[in-house]
């Protein structure tokens, strides 16, 4: 998928002055990136002398090459991706926040699923068991083992297999796997479909998790320091206007995503804030070191600029 607004301009160089400029970002088809559709459609990059040209991926792990590799100047992606990364020396620069836990459990917006009839009540039965995960080695297992923790089970008995999202539901139904860690709005898809709610991964991490971020990578920064510092006044003020308008993002998320507008009602909205909150990466350094994501921990000073 690829969205553009219309405009001139190349990508990585130039300024405001020479007109709107285009710079290529990579976002995943999920709620979380509804304020940069929204601060798209009210102008707020134009207004920044940009045009957004996105292109889709199924999470950060699949975004970061493209930025790495230069066919991509910006990326939204988990922060556990960043981290694993970064441990790997891939130069990363985080430019601007993404998107919060709402920090309720049972009301997140990523949330741990069975199927209505399923004997797993908690967290805790998951040994033994098959959980869908978006990307393998990443956010979702190392999230869902630390419910598994905080629950008394085993984490290192659940077995994980990677799923994009939109097949999770139809997975979950068919018996393919006992649990799905999904996102929104497929989330308030599986909840009508009857699957039932047995944990909030993410809020279990920490209550206030910043979950995924913008980044760049510290060349590009370095040698488009205005571009960056433009796209973070537009996305921060993407963030606020979401925030703080949830019909608005109701209403727009059936423009990118194939959702009826009746589901999007229903959805469970993230939290969006435009500050960059250290702490969470310094608890995501640890639970990556405790699961052996990592083999190094990252010099975060230098992936959070």
């Amino acid at each position: 998928m690829a969205f553009a607004l219309a405009g001139c301009g190349g990508s990585g160089q130039g300024g405001a002055a020479a007109g709107p400029q285009t710079i290529r970002v990579g976002v995943i088809p999920i709620v979380d990136v509804a304020p940069v559709y929204l601060g798209m459609q009210r102008g707020f990059f134009e207004e920044s002398g940009l045009n957004l040209e996105l292109s889709s991926g199924q999470g950060g792990a699949a975004i970061i090459p493209g930025v790495v590799g230069g066919s991509l100047d910006i990326g939204f992606g988990n922060n556990t991706s960043l981290v694993l990364a970064a441990s790997k020396g891939l130069p990363l620069q985080v430019i601007a926040s993404g998107v919060y836990s709402t920090g309720e459990r049972g009301e997140d917006y990523v949330e741990l699923l069975v199927g209505d009839d399923s004997p797993i009540r908690s967290a805790a039965d998951l040994a033994g068991k098959t959980v869908a995960v978006n990307t393998l080695q990443n956010l979702g297992d190392t999230s869902v083992r630390d419910s598994v923790r905080d629950a008394g089970g085993d984490p290192e008995a659940v077995r994980f297999v990677e799923m994009p999202f939109p097949n999770m539901n139809a997975a979950l139904a068919g018996g393919e796997v006992d649990a799905i860690w999904q996102v929104e709005p497929f989330l308030a898809l599986a909840k009508a479909q009857g699957h039932r709610v047995i944990a909030s991964p993410l809020v279990d991490t920490k209550p206030d998790l910043m979950v995924s971020t913008f980044f760049t990578t510290e060349q590009y920064a370095g040698q488009n320091a205005d571009v960056v510092n433009r796209f973070k006044s537009a996305i921060d003020r993407s963030l606020t206007y979401a925030q703080q308008h949830p019909d608005e993002v109701r209403r727009i998320i059936p423009s990118y995503l194939d959702v009826p507008p009746e589901v999007a009602a229903e959805m469970v909205l993230p939290t969006w804030d435009p500050r960059i909150d250290r702490e969470t990466f310094d608890v995501l350094v640890d639970l990556g070191t405790r699961d052996g994501l990592l083999e190094e921990k990252p010099r975060l000073d230098e992936l959070l600029g």
